[in-house]
């Protein structure tokens, strides 16, 4: 294969591989192992996500998302807005775009270095039910923001083992068989929204998680009535704002908003995918 050219993006410390596969640069056969080969941190570029801009018929491109070990998924909300940064700033859509996705099509504008992004409506939400784990039950809540997360509260957000538990909470049987994300939460005394994330398909925690930024804003502000917009800390220390709309214990008019940026460019090497 000759060189493939690439992008490497960050959105508030999720990073992503993206590549203009308009053209079909990127070979079919073994996609899934040639991502998860790129994705190795230290041993080539390293990425929680990939991501292949394509042609669409009806918006201004799609894209095909993966995680990091190679495996398909509907939606990301930081890789959203990469996408979309990267589509301006190589002529592919202007300041207003909108792309497909597996989850549905997904609304974006520019302004500057930050990305806001159209959401679609959660699906699956349900408040307060027990879990067993090997420590004992657990109350959680989920919801489907794209794609499903668990939502937990926690006091002290410092000490969780975001690690252990949440492995053990992505693969519980309640989950089976597609598992889930697992977002651990705090709501400080001005409003603000901690929240620290165990992502499928990377296995560990990311310094930040849009969907799970959005589904921890969604369940609190279901709980505790709290006003749209919302802002989260992220574990990479910067914020994401998310935007809503809430009636009759509804949600809709979800729009996720963060930076976007544009890391470097480079080249890909066989040796990229040994």
């Amino acid at each position: 294969m000759n060189p493939i050219t690439f992008f490497k993006a960050s959105g508030s410390g999720n990073d992503f591989i993206i590549i203009d596969n308009r053209n079909k640069v990127v070979d079919e056969k073994n996609l899934s192992d040639f991502i998860a080969k790129v994705c190795r941190r230290k041993m080539s570029v390293g990425a929680d996500g990939f991501i292949l801009i394509e042609n669409s018929d009806t918006v201004d491109f799609k894209w095909r998302f993966y995680n990091s070990d190679g495996s398909r998924v509907e939606m990301c909300g930081n890789g959203a807005r990469c996408a979309a940064r990267f589509a301006y700033i190589n002529g592919i859509a202007g300041t207003r775009m909108s792309f497909e996705t597996d989850a549905g099509v997904i609304s974006a504008q520019i302004t500057d270095h930050r990305v806001k992004i159209g959401m679609t409506d959660p699906l699956d939400m349900r408040m307060d039910y027990t879990i067993r784990l090997k420590g004992g039950p657990l109350t959680v809540s989920s919801i489907n923001t794209g794609v499903p997360h668990v939502v937990i509260e926690v006091k002290d957000i410092d000490p969780v083992d975001v690690f252990g538990l949440g492995r053990e909470i992505r693969f519980h049987p309640t989950y089976a068989p597609a598992g889930t994300n697992v977002n651990f939460v705090s709501l400080r005394n001005d409003g603000i929204l901690i929240n620290r994330t165990y992502e499928r398909g990377v296995e560990d925690e990311t310094l930040a998680c849009g969907t799970g930024s959005v589904a921890a804003a969604l369940i609190t502000a279901y709980k505790f009535n709290n006003p749209s917009p919302v802002n989260v800390l992220t574990r990479s220390g910067e914020y994401l704002t998310v935007h809503f709309m809430k009636e009759n214990d509804q949600f809709s008019g979800i729009h996720l908003e963060g930076n976007a940026r544009m890391i470097y460019k480079g080249d890909l090497w066989e040796d990229a995918y040994r």
